[in-house]
């Protein structure tokens, strides 16, 4: 059995009815994970499987002793706790695919895991800076009155406005954008947290400090944008391209204008515009209820972090003797 073509998406064609509804069936499976997430199983799954093939031993079905001692040979090969739950993720999906029962839930597996995060525990991460208002109108002030100039200045600052995620920002097309008297309505139409593809809507204010509206609609008329991708690429000589940018291309503009702002490119990414909008309402005082309609976060549990790190020092317990 080729293990990995599991994790790729078929086309049924001609092919015989029992056989093609069983792939189908199996793409729509497949659509319950975000594409990211399938690639970075695709990847995680080909490393066991040629880890298994150097040890001559079977990957599909896997044996709970052998997806133990490969999860053991990834910490002692010093790879972090968290790259090691993605590969045991990986191989419980791909054999929940394939119709066998996950070895990862097997006991064995399970307390090899539980002993590599307590004997390693869970590195911290770097944090990204955010890009909080005073930081976004710095960055938009590098932006000049060209059309990637208009364009950069409509990314950025519909992206901090509506807390979006780089996926969200690059998929918006013109129909999403409805123009009400207070400013723009933005349905999302799938997200990280909207897989099923319900659809999410955001009010975007027009705002008179950072004005995301009327930069959204100054580039959109430069642009000659009526339909289509809201973000796109633009080539030399003014040519508006027809494809959307990628996530990628969000991530590389932020750390641009960071630079040009003169701040360090490599303290930001993609999801600084996501998390400076709600350290920037945290700040104002804003409810994380208010905040979540923006964010749109199931849980309010990851806001309230960025409630507590604006926090930390006012009302201080020891403010009154330290």
């Amino acid at each position: 059995m080729n293990a990995l073509a599991l994790l790729e998406p078929v086309q049924p064609g001609h092919l015989s009815l029992p056989l093609a509804l069983s792939d189908v069936a199996r793409d729509f499976a497949l659509d319950a994970k975000a594409p990211s997430t399938r690639r970075a199983y695709r990847d995680a799954f080909a490393d066991f499987t040629g880890w298994c093939r150097a040890h001559g031993l079977q990957a599909m079905p896997a044996s709970p002793e052998s997806v133990a001692t490969y999860l053991a040979s990834l910490a002692v090969a010093g790879l972090s706790v968290s790259t090691i739950g993605q590969r045991a993720a990986a191989i419980r999906y791909a054999h929940k695919l394939a119709g066998f029962d996950p070895p990862t839930s097997h006991e064995e597996v399970r307390a090899t895991l539980s002993g590599i995060r307590r004997r390693l525990g869970a590195a911290p991460t770097h944090r990204k800076e955010p890009v909080i208002a005073k930081r976004l109108s710095a960055m938009l002030a590098t932006c000049p009155d060209t059309l990637i100039g208009r364009r950069d200045r409509a990314l950025l600052a519909l992206g901090f406005a509506g807390a979006f995620r780089r996926s969200e920002l690059v998929a918006l097309e013109v129909s999403d954008l409805a123009k009400v008297d207070d400013g723009l309505r933005v349905t999302i139409r799938r997200s990280k947290t909207d897989q099923e593809g319900q659809g999410q809507e955001v009010a975007i204010p027009r705002g008179y400090r950072l004005r995301p509206v009327e930069a959204v609609q100054a580039w959109l008329t430069a642009a000659e944008i009526s339909a289509g991708p809201v973000f796109r690429r633009v080539y030399l000589g003014g040519k508006i391209g027809d494809l959307p940018l990628t996530p990628h291309a969000v991530a590389v503009l932020v750390k641009d204008h960071a630079r040009k702002a003169g701040l360090d490119p490599a303290e930001f990414s993609g999801h600084s515009l996501r998390s400076g909008f709600l350290t920037s309402a945290a700040e104002s005082g804003a409810s994380i209820f208010k905040m979540v309609e923006v964010s749109r976060h199931k849980s309010v549990d990851t806001l309230r972090g960025y409630v507590r790190r604006v926090d930390l020092f006012k009302e201080h317990a020891g403010a009154a003797f330290l």
